[in-house]
Order: structure tokens, then sequence, then C-alpha cells
């Protein structure tokens, strides 16, 4: 069987048994804070599992593209090195949501696996939970009673806490699992070790295969469990792994889900894969990690400095180093096997293909981008060992954290120079940096109190900013020290943050006793309205009067129709390709990320501001469509945004059917005029294809007028009122600019007549002429004149000027090149010892350099010091 005849076959499998085939979530999360990347193919069904979301089937399937690479689920270091970790991964699963159990779980399992798959039965092993004394958990003998009917007793092993016994977290839905092993030895190792002996002992070719996990319980914050309301089923097997089973491979980088990238990349290497461990590695490096990137990026989360953005660039760093340092490839390539994946894949998740323009001008910016550094990096590498016979952990680090280099690539790079690396310090610091990290955003979450034991929570903020309400559950958060507090309402119409827009702020009021406490903002978390406050109100059992701020729900709505105006227009101008990538709407201003290759024309920004006013003068009326099946609103070409989770059914919001139409979440104006007024303010780059505008609407857009309008004015005023301000503007600078010109020429030729009466001055101390001298210069550029000047009219000169620029102590010191070499002066150590009397630093190169400082009055001892050095 192909791969894709393998992923077929599971999907169809479970259709068949009454389950609803789902689309993958995207990879990178929102609306968690506990989670960068889906790591599981249960992530998109936490809230479910939580019992904060009802389901909407009983039973589903699916195939899930998962990312490990942050947290405690990091393979990073090992993907490539061995043949079976990887960094994006698909997991296979099918799910039961309070209805079938552990029964017919296993009996499926093993019948698409032996029966649909026909894999050999006497290669499969099973594992159950033994239970745990410290949970008061007795051995899963319901799981092992069915089992039973399939699997010789034997071959059903007993697995502790740590392998037979999932958790979603410290807290939260947890239960017993029972995972499928194979074997996949040759049968002369089969007959000489039993393969039950190497069930979970990390042997690379018996593994498991599929992880079948029974939620029974909820963890609680003090460590007891608590029976869930109802038994849940959450299954996930590897894709890749499954695929290398049934082909009959050993590393699953040999079957058709990998073969064809590595083709293409030992072709253009040039070097055939299996010829070379060092070079097998480099290709499988690369064939994992662009389909982590490529997707990441598709999904929405571009390479960057921070959080999810970092670890991407890391892995396009860690593939590009492989590239460059093993395959040869001196030029940018990864992104030459973008159109190869999003082929790969199409018909599976089609978002690569759609994007895949984008996601290869990206990678092409990164690599370019890395290329640069990574010459940098090396150079500085060779200049540290230079002086250097050890490379201390600290500096390992700074190539890591700052070049991207990754440890081994320094430790190559030491061994090649028969230099060590002292890993203990570089890991010292590593852990330093990963809690100084967590520390940063550590969160002490607490239970739930539940007052009333209920999943319906209604949201009636698109019709309402006020309503009674009651409190269903709160629970205390503490970050950073900082306690704050959760709270669930039955009925809501606060906006919980999402799509860019802000969460609603405002008050919950006693009905009762008046008692009001701030509702300082609202977020979602896996589906649930979260309301946040800083106390908690006296009496919880009370019924409260929910009220949003209306000023800043107002503005905020005025900003957020404005960026479905603003994106109509960016195609309407710009072209088809344009996509959101990002925004941010509150109730000060919008921001709004989209795909465009090139800086925006001055004319182009004038017509896309010109279209928003239009409509917004139009004052076109806001048809809002709720509960509309997803497919159907695709079909009649709604814009929806690539990275979002859309369930089955949608909200669809236009402004003209023939302008505006996007599937969103977020509230907006009744009609456009409500805007009043857009106004760009900025246009710039984000990243590789990525441009980014902001924009005010509204009073804001007005008062940004106003504000130009009296700046022109003084304008005009200064410059005697001129008909026309351009010109007479024009006028002045170019005086200005001549002006300067005359000024700077007139200093450098005092700078010169200087240089004669400084020669003169000239003290010769241990065969050195000695200039130590301040000077009244009104700029460094004439100080750095003088200096040169000297350097060629004086031998054998070594020179320090001290000199006040605009209140501010300099010191500059030049020596004859042979007196560096000669004597070991260098002057970039000699003025950054200088600059200690004037309470500064600097440097430079050893036969040039300057500092600057505070305190001028040390100037005088700056230069007695300078002598010093001389006469020593």
């Amino acid at each position: 069987m192909t791969s894709r005849e393998i992923r077929e076959a599971f999907l169809t499998f479970f259709k068949n048994k009454g389950h609803q085939i789902v689309p993958s979530a995207p990879v990178v999360v929102k609306n968690d804070p506990t989670l960068m990347f889906t790591n599981a193919g249960m992530n998109q069904f936490k809230d479910i599992f939580l019992g904060e979301a009802r389901a909407q089937y009983p039973r589903v399937a699916d195939t899930q593209r998962c990312l490990r690479v942050s947290g405690k689920h990091n393979d990073l270091d090992e993907v490539g090195i061995d043949t079976y970790h990887h960094t994006l991964f698909e997991m296979l699963g099918n799910w039961s949501f309070g209805d079938y159990f552990k029964k017919d779980a296993i009996a499926w399992a093993w019948e698409l696996l032996t029966e649909v798959y026909q894999l050999d039965k006497d290669r499969l092993y099973v594992t159950i939970f033994e239970g745990d004394e410290t949970d008061g958990l007795p051995r899963d003998e319901e799981a092992y009673g069915f089992w039973k009917t399939f699997v010789a007793e034997d071959r059903i092993l007993l697995g502790n806490k740590k392998d037979n016994f999932w958790e979603m977290g410290d807290t939260g839905p947890c239960g017993p699992c029972s995972e499928i092993h194979v074997d996949c030895r040759p049968e002369e190792e089969r007959k000489a070790v039993d393969g039950k002996n190497l069930v979970n002992a990390d042997h690379p070719q018996v593994i498991e295969i599929w992880n079948l996990v029974f939620m029974q319980f909820n963890r609680q914050k003090d460590g007891s469990l608590k029976p869930l309301p109802a038994q849940h089923v959450d299954t996930g097997m590897g894709f890749e792994r499954l695929v290398r089973v049934i082909q009959g491979k050993t590393s699953n980088y040999d079957t058709d889900v990998f073969q064809p990238m590595i083709g293409y990349i030992a072709q253009r290497a040039g070097t055939p894969y299996g010829s070379n461990e060092q070079t097998d590695i480099a290709m499988r490096v690369l064939a994992d990690h662009i389909r982590a990137i490529s997707f990441a990026i598709a999904d929405g989360q571009l390479p960057s400095n921070n959080k999810a953005g970092y670890v991407i660039r890391r892995i396009l760093r860690r593939a590009a180093r492989y590239a460059y340092t093993f395959l040869g490839f001196k030029e940018p390539f990864l992104h030459e096997l973008v159109p190869l994946l999003a082929k790969q894949f199409e018909g599976v998740f089609d978002e690569l293909i759609a994007q895949q323009d984008f996601v290869q001008k990206v990678v092409l910016e990164e690599e370019q981008s890395f290329l640069r550094t990574l010459v940098t990096g090396v150079q500085r590498f060779e200049s540290y060992t230079a002086e250097n016979r050890t490379v201390a952990g600290d500096f390992a680090f700074e190539l890591y954290d700052t070049f991207g280099f990754p440890i081994d690539l320094t430790e190559l790079l030491a061994r090649e120079k028969g230099l060590h690396v002292d890993m203990a310090g570089f890991h010292e610091a590593l852990e330093v940096q990963k809690n100084r990290s967590r520390a940063a955003t550590a969160v002490d979450t607490g239970d739930w109190v539940v007052l009333q034991d209920t999943e319906q929570v209604d949201f009636v903020g698109y019709d309402r900013l006020e309503c009674a309400t009651a409190l269903l559950k709160y629970r205390k958060v503490t970050t950073k020290g900082k306690d704050q507090y959760q709270l669930v309402l039955s009925v809501t119409p606060f906006y919980a943050e999402g799509g860019g827009q802000v969460g609603d702020t405002g008050w919950l009021t006693d009905a009762d006793t008046g008692e009001s406490l701030s509702i300082i903002d609202t977020k979602k978390e896996n589906g649930l309205i979260v309301h946040y406050t800083q106390t908690l109100p006296s009496t919880p059992h009370a019924t409260f009067h929910a009220k949003v701020d209306a000023a800043k729900r107002h503005d905020a709505e005025n900003n957020h129709s404005a960026t479905h105006l603003l994106h109509a227009a960016l195609k309407q101008v710009l072209g088809s390709h344009v996509n959101q990538k990002g925004s941010l709407v509150n109730q000060d201003y919008l921001r709004f990320d989209f795909s465009h290759f090139a800086k925006l024309a001055d004319e182009e920004l004038q017509e896309i501001e010109r279209l928003v006013n239009a409509k917004i003068r139009a004052n076109i009326p806001l048809k809002e469509e709720r509960q509309v099946p997803y497919q159907q609103a695709i079909e009649a070409g709604v814009t929806a945004l690539f990275g979002e989770k859309y369930g089955d059914y949608v909200r669809v919001v236009t402004f003209d059917d023939d302008f505006s139409k996007e599937l969103c979440g977020g509230t907006h104006v009744r009609a456009t005029g409500q805007i009043g007024f857009f106004k760009i303010i900025s246009e710039s780059a984000v990243a590789a294809g990525v441009r980014r505008i902001e924009a005010i609407t509204g009073a804001r857009a007005e008062q940004f007028i106003h504000d130009q309008v009296v700046a022109v004015e003084k304008i005009k005023a200064l410059l005697n009122n001129p008909k026309d301000v351009v010109p007479a503007l024009e006028r002045l600078l170019e005086e200005n600019s001549l002006l300067k010109k005359e000024v700077e020429r007139a200093v450098a030729d005092k700078a010169l007549r200087l240089k004669d009466e400084l020669a003169a001055k000239a003290v010769q101390i241990n065969g050195v002429n000695v200039i130590t001298e301040r000077v009244a210069l009104p700029n460094a550029d004439a100080i750095k004149t003088l200096a040169y000047a000297l350097k060629g009219q004086v031998e054998n000169l070594f020179l320090v000027l001290g000199a006040e620029i605009n209140g501010k102590p300099s010191l500059t010191v030049a020596i004859a090149e042979h007196l560096v070499n000669e004597r070991g002066w260098n002057a970039g150590a000699i003025v950054r010892e200088l600059a200690r009397e004037i309470q500064g630093g600097g440097g430079g190169q050893p036969f040039f350099a300057t500092a600057g400082g505070k305190d001028a009055s040390g100037l005088d001892r700056a230069l007695a010091k300078s002598k010093e050095i001389v006469i020593s």
C-alpha cells in the first residue's frame, strides 16, 4: 500500500464505523495559553474533554498535523540522527465522546491492524495499565479482559504509570491507556530474543504504533483524581511509523512519505542517499524540517525571534546549516522543496498548495538571512579561537542564541581546530535561559470552583451589551506573583479576544446589593469564555447584571469593520494573492498584516484609502448570517483565513455582496457609516512577503487630520505664510544644506590649522613622539580628520586627543601602525582604559579608536594617564 492508500484506509474504516471525518486543526494553536503548537490529535477536542463544550458528533476521526519541538515533547536534536524521530508528523486518531469505550476501541484497533492492514499478529504486543498505589488505581482488568479475546495472554504486558497512564498535564482529564507495539526485527533476531522483553525498551525496531487512551478521570490541583461525568476514548497512531511497518521498512525515512523528497535532495547535492552517514543525516533533516517549516508558515506562524516564531526559525536554521555544512549548498536551497511538499499533500492538506508561492518566498528570505548570519558567526568563532584554546560554555551559548548555531556545529568547528568545548558551561547557560523563560511565563492555576454544573453558556454580545446572568464557576490564577480570578457566566455580552479583536471590558454588578467589580479582560480558553477580574463577588450565588464598556466596544467595532473593508480594498488594488496574515483590533487603532512582496507605492496607498472611505460614505448595512454550513460559505466565495480552525457552521459578515464577505466571529458596526473616516498612518515590512498597515478610524482619525492641519499652519507661519508652503520649505532646506557645508569646510580648515600647532608640541618619550592635548573642535569627524593628518605628518606617533562635544567628553587614540606591531599597543584597549576616567567606554581598531563618556572633568586625568602608558 502507498502512504496515501494507508491514510485513506484508516479514514474509510472509521467512517464505516459511524465516525465523522473532521479536518486537521492548524498546527499553530490559538486560544490556549498552555500550547504553542498542536502536539497531539486530541488538542482540537480539548474543550470537550474539559467539559467546556458539547461534542458536535459522538464519534470522530481524522489525521492531524502535529509539531513536537518545544516543552517536554522536544525531539528536535534527535531528528535526522535516528530514523524515526520527526518534528512535524501526522497522527491518525479516532475519538468517542461519551459514546463507545474500551470494548469497541480495542476491537476496532485490532480489526484495522490485522484485517485491513494485514499486519502479522505474531509481531504485535499490547500493554495495559498495571495500576498505581499512590493514586489508588487497580490494574486495568477491563482492558485486559477485552484484549484476551484477540491476543495470547503472554503478549498482554503490564505498563507502569509513565507508559500506560495518559495525562493532559499536571491537572485535567486523564486515564489508563493501552498501547499496541510491533516487532519489526528480522525473523532470526525474533527467535533469539523474545520481543516482549524489548517493548518500551527504546529498541529502534520494536516500536509503539498505536495508543488507546481511556479518559476516565480528572486530575485535581491537589493531585487527587475525580471520575469524569462521561467516559471518552482518545487514540493516536503515528502515520509515518504505520507506513514504515506496512511497507516493511526499517526506517520511516525509507518509505514513500520521505523518499521522493530525499531523492530530490540527493540529486541536487550530487550525493546518493545511503553512501555516507553524515550526508544521510543531513538529507533526513532537510526532508523532515521542511514539513514543519512549511505547514507552520501556511498556518500563520512566521519565523521570528519570539515564542512560536523563534521555534520555527530554529528549525529552519538547523536545516539550512545541515544543507550548508554537509551537503555543500552555499546558496539557499530549502525553498526549492516547498513545491514538492505542496504537491505531495494536495488533497490531504490543501493549505500548503494554496499558499505555495508565499511560503516559498518566506523560506527563501529566511535562508538568505541565516546564511549571512552563519558567515558572521563563523567569523566570530575564528576570531574567538585565535585567542582562546578552549571554547567556553558562555561563548558556545552566544553562538547558539545569537547566531543560531546548534551546539553540534560549534563542536564540529572546534574539533577541526583540535579544541575542546565546555559542554557543562553551555548547558548551564542554556538552563539559565530556560528558567528565565519559564519564570516569565509561569502561571499557577487553581481548580475550578463549580457553583452550577452545566455546559450551557450563552454569548449574546452580538445583539446586547448588557444582560442578567449567573456565575457558573470561578478559579484563581497567579501570574508573576499577581493574583487574578477567572469567572464563567451563564450568559455573557462580553466578547472574548479572538480574530485579532481584543476582549471586552466592563462591569459585573450584584443585582441585590449593588456591589460592582470590573471585568478587566475577556478571553477564550479551549472554547470557554473566561472573564478576568481582580476580586471575587462577595455573594457568588447572586443574580448579576453584566455590562460591557460600550464606548470601548464601539471604537473596537469601528476598527474591526474597517479591517474587512481594508482587506477587500487590498485585494482589489494589489491583486487576489493578498491574504490576511494577522491583525490587531482595539479601541485605539487597527493593525493589519497581509501577504504581498513589495513596498506599497504612495499611489497604491492613496487608492486603498480612497476605496475604503468610499465604502464608509456609502453607509453599507451589515449583513450577518449565523450558522451557515462551512462548505456552503466557501462555495459561495466567502473569504476564509488560513490558520483558523472553523467548525461545520460559521458566521458570515458581509459589507456589500460584491465587495467584502468574510468568515468572522468578531463584533461589527451596523452600517459602515458608523466608522466615520479611515486613515492609514503607516505601511511597513513585517517579515518576508508580509506587509503591515496601521490605521485609525472615527474620532481618532479626525483628530489625526486636525493635528496635521495645525502642524502645516505652524510651518506656514514660520515661513512667513507663503502661498505655496512646499517650494518655500524646499528653498529653506537647500539654503540650510549650503550653510552646513560652509560650516563643515570651516571646521575642517580649523582642524588642519591645529595640525601644525599640535605637531610642534610633540614630546619624544622612549623613542616615541607623544601628543596628548585637549582640542576645541565641534564634532568627531573633525577630530578624526585632525588625527589622521597628524599621523601623516609625525613619525612614530602616539596621539591622544580630548574634547568636549555638545557638553559630552570624548577621547581619540591614534598610534602609528609599526608601533602597534612592535610594542603590542592596541588603541581600542587603551581608549577603553582611559575612558574609565570620564565614566564611559569605547573601542575601535588597534591603530585608531574612540570613546565617549559622562564626566568631562576627567579629561585631564585621562590625558595624563595616557603618558604613563608610553613611559611604562
